[in-house]
């Protein structure tokens, strides 16, 4: 049987992304089984793709800590609105107008942005029907993708057509759960109660039962904007980090969107359970929802990662406009020196990998390792003449300076394009797909 044929990278500079490590000159030798070497002058072997990346960076693919695929069809029709009306007059109908065919497309369409913009991991949230789609095009795609389907059992309307019943809910995430989740594999489940107010109680004690049993994540979203906090502290007495705590919704196995306004407390309560954070700076000034203590709770020593979230929120799944955005919102509050570049970098390869539960295989360029990989040319004026790497990764590059991108050691980006994609079609489909689903919302 001839072995499947190795990648061997020559001569980039690398940011293995692992402690204590800095930018080398060096090679890298990988295939599908994974990272195999990384040394100076490695000398190819029968069946190896040579290339000469020398003058590029080669890093580890980025790992999206948060995003939305359902709602990647729907950018720009959610504009100059905050967050609880945004979902009630907007996102809300739209996803509950979402065919299988449409949800298809607006995961393809995300898939496509974010492997072209380096990003080979996320973590989704799914809207409440279709699910099954989303692991049906990420193993198509051979994306690494962690979704559930969003769970919501309460509101004070029907929420656009998504309000389901509570045992429904449950019975339908945990059976996606067991045909989809593959501790091993590119697709896994996370159960996704979508927020405190759109879920009761029983279904998110329920929910982070269920998860437990199949040790899967629980992605949720919390303490985002102050509409939202200011319903949650009447309802419940506390504040939403505090209330998810009293539910059983905090811990290492769960993900919490935003985390923008944080009582006193709370910091601890992330800190203590080792909860990890998702950062989505653009959202959070898109939505008026505000800037999110990150630095502070890096110094207390809480996990955190970095997520576009949805295209009708940011607009964009672009990991190096977040990067950016994560370092600058903070200089004006806490001074000029406050989240390094370099820091940032690590949350979006390392420490998104550790957030979703993924750090013993990816986020690092590391031996035995999967081979996850980006390589960055930095072939624009905007890159030159460069300096320190991570800076011009963080403030300097941009997506259209992603050369070439592998997921488990398959080539899905080359010279900036997708590998097998048919673009034209993809965008035509996009075109028809949210014209079919406004005229659905206009017949509804």
């Amino acid at each position: 049987m001839t072995a499947a044929p190795q990648t061997l990278l020559k001569g980039g500079t690398l940011l293995t992304m692992v402690p204590e490590e800095g930018p080398m000159v060096a090679d890298i030798l990988f295939g599908p089984e994974g990272i195999v070497r990384i040394a100076q002058d490695i000398q190819p072997i029968e069946n190896t793709n040579i290339l000469n990346v020398s003058g590029a960076y080669v890093l580890p693919g980025f790992v999206q800590a948060h995003v939305h695929f359902c709602q990647t069809l729907f950018r720009g029709r959610a504009e100059q609105v905050p967050l609880l009306d945004w979902l009630e007059q907007f996102i809300w109908p739209m996803e509950a107008a979402h065919t299988a065919d449409s949800l298809r497309v607006s995961a393809r369409l995300s898939m496509a942005e974010l492997l072209l913009g380096g990003t080979t991991a996320a973590l989704d949230m799914g809207t409440v029907h279709h699910t099954q789609v989303l692991f049906e095009e990420a193993k198509a795609a051979g994306f690494r993708l962690i979704t559930g389907k969003a769970m919501m059992d309460k509101g004070p309307n029907p929420m656009g057509g998504l309000l389901e019943q509570t045992e429904a809910s449950l019975q339908m995430a945990d059976d996606l759960a067991a045909q989809w989740h593959d501790a091993e594999g590119l697709v896994q489940y996370a159960y996704a109660p979508r927020f405190i107010l759109s879920c009761t109680d029983e279904l998110m004690r329920e929910t982070a039962q269920l998860a437990r049993a199949r040790k899967a994540l629980i992605h949720t979203h919390a303490s985002e904007n102050p509409g939202e906090l200011d319903v949650v502290r009447e309802r419940y007495g506390r504040g939403n980090i505090g209330a998810l705590e009293d539910l059983g919704l905090v811990g290492p196995d769960v993900v919490l969107a935003h985390c923008v306004l944080p009582d006193v407390d709370e910091t601890q309560i992330l800190q203590q359970s080792q909860t990890g954070v998702a950062h989505c700076p653009s959202t959070n000034l898109k939505l008026a929802s505000g800037v999110a203590p990150i630095p502070a709770y890096l110094s207390d020593g809480i996990r955190v990662g970095i997520g576009a979230d949805g295209a009708p929120c940011n607009n964009r799944l672009d990991m190096f406009a977040e990067m950016r955005l994560a370092g600058l919102v903070q200089k004006p509050l806490l001074g000029a020196a406050a989240l390094p570049a370099k820091r940032i970098l690590e949350l979006a390869t390392v420490g998104g990998a550790d957030l979703v539960g993924l750090g013993d295989r990816v986020g690092q360029l590391k031996t035995g390792f999967s081979a996850d990989i980006q390589v960055i040319r930095p072939q624009g004026p905007h890159m030159w003449p460069g300096a320190d790497p991570y800076t011009d990764l963080v403030y300097s590059a941009q997506s259209t300076d992603v050369d070439a991108v592998w997921v488990r050691g398959c080539q899905k980006v080359e010279n900036g394009a997708l590998m097998g994609w048919d673009m034209d079609a993809l965008f035509e489909n996009a075109r028809t797909a949210i014209s079919d689903l406004r005229e659905r919302l206009v017949s509804s």
